[in-house]
C-alpha cells in the first residue's frame, strides 16, 4: 500500500472525510465539543480548534465542513464557523467513520499493556509491525505524546510512560488521587460551573435510564469527564494536570482490560457521581468531599479501572 494509500478514507456520501487526519480531526472535534459544552450559536474559530488540537488549518476547515453537514456547525459570512448543536452522549463516535490514525493508536496501547512491546520501540519497529508509513506513525506518536503516554528518548527511539501495570501501581494511583481530588475540592478559588454541572447531570441520567445500551468507551469517557470536571472546578490548572495524566495511566491499562463492565456496577457509580453533583449544586463542598473520597476508597477495592 502507498503512503497515500495507508492513510486514505474512502469517500462515502454526506460529505465524509476525504482522509484519515480529516476523519481524526472531526472526531477529535467532536469530542472537544461533547467535553466544552459551548452554547449553541458559539463561534469556533477555525485557528483556536487547529491551535487545541496541534494541527494545520487546512484539515481543520475539511473537517469542520463535513461536521457543518451533519449537523453540528454551521457558518456564516464574516464569522466563520459556529456550534449549531452538540453532540449527545455517545454520538460522536457514531458519526465519525474510525480512522486508521485510531486503529493504530489504540492497538499499540493495547499491545504495550500486555506485553507484546517493550517500554522503549524505535520508528522502524513500529512501522514495520503495524505495517504503516512514516508519515502516520509520526501522527500517531504526537498523539500519544499529548496524551503523555510516549516519550522521546535522548538519541534514538520512544519511551512508553510508566503504566498501572501491577496491584502496587494501581493503589498508589487511587491513594494520590483520593488526595488531589479531594484537595481541590478545598482550592481556594474553586467555584462550580452549574451549567457544566447540569449538563454532567443529564449524561449520567441518561445512562441510567438506559444502562443496557452504554459501550465501555462510553462510560470511560463520561467517568473520566466526571473527575476532570471537579479539577476544573478548582481553577488550578495544577490539579487538572495531575487529574489528567491518572486518567491517561489507566487508559494505558484499560485498552488491555476493560473489555464490559457490569452494568450494576455502572449504575452504583452514576448513583454516587450523582450524590456528588448534589452536594455540588447544594453548595455543601464539605459532604461533597466525604462522598468523593469514599467513592474513591470503595472504587479503589475493584480490579476494574472504572468509579
Amino acid at each position: 500500500m502507498t503512503e497515500a494509500g495507508a492513510d486514505t478514507v474512502q469517500a462515502g456520501t454526506g460529505g465524509a472525510p476525504r482522509s484519515d487526519l480529516q476523519a481524526e480531526i472531526a472526531g477529535r472535534i467532536l469530542a472537544m465539543l461533547a467535553e466544552q459544552r459551548p452554547e449553541p450559536g458559539s463561534r469556533l474559530p477555525e485557528q483556536r480548534v487547529a491551535k487545541e488540537l496541534s494541527v494545520s488549518r487546512s484539515p481543520v476547515r475539511t473537517a469542520m465542513q463535513f461536521l457543518e453537514a451533519q449537523g453540528f456547525l454551521r457558518s456564516e459570512k464574516g464569522r466563520g464557523f459556529l456550534v449549531a448543536r452538540l453532540p449527545e452522549p455517545g454520538e460522536a463516535t457514531q458519526e465519525i467513520p474510525e480512522s486508521r490514525l485510531s486503529v493504530i493508536h489504540d492497538r499499540m496501547l493495547r499491545d504495550r499493556a500486555l506485553g507484546h512491546i517493550g517500554h522503549e520501540v524505535t520508528e522502524a519497529e513500529l512501522a514495520e509491525r503495524y505495517g504503516v508509513s512514516r508519515a502516520l506513525l509520526a501522527r500517531v506518536l504526537a498523539r500519544l505524546t499529548g496524551e503523555g503516554l510516549i516519550e522521546r528518548l535522548r538519541g534514538h527511539g520512544w519511551g512508553f510512560v510508566e503504566m498501572l501495570e501491577n496491584d502496587r501501581a494501581y493503589e498508589d494511583s487511587y491513594e494520590f488521587r483520593i488526595v488531589v481530588e479531594c484537595g481541590a475540592l478545598r482550592a481556594r478559588h474553586f467555584a462550580v460551573d452549574r451549567v457544566r454541572l447540569e449538563t454532567m447531570r443529564r449524561q449520567h441520567e441518561e445512562i441510567m435510564a438506559r444502562p443496557e445500551n452504554v459501550t465501555s468507551e462510553h462510560w470511560f469517557q463520561t467517568n473520566t469527564a466526571f473527575h476532570e470536571m471537579i479539577a476544573e472546578f478548582s481553577g488550578n490548572r495544577y490539579f487538572q494536570q495531575a487529574i489528567r495524566h491518572q486518567n491517561n495511566l489507566r487508559r494505558m491499562r484499560e485498552y488491555a482490560e476493560f473489555t464490559g463492565m457490569a452494568r450494576a456496577r455502572i449504575e452504583q457509580s452514576c448513583r454516587e457521581h450523582l450524590a456528588i453533583m448534589d452536594a455540588l449544586a447544594g453548595g455543601d463542598l464539605g459532604w461533597a468531599e466525604a462522598l468523593l473520597r469514599r467513592h474513591l476508597t470503595q472504587a479503589a477495592d475493584y480490579t476494574s479501572l472504572e468509579e
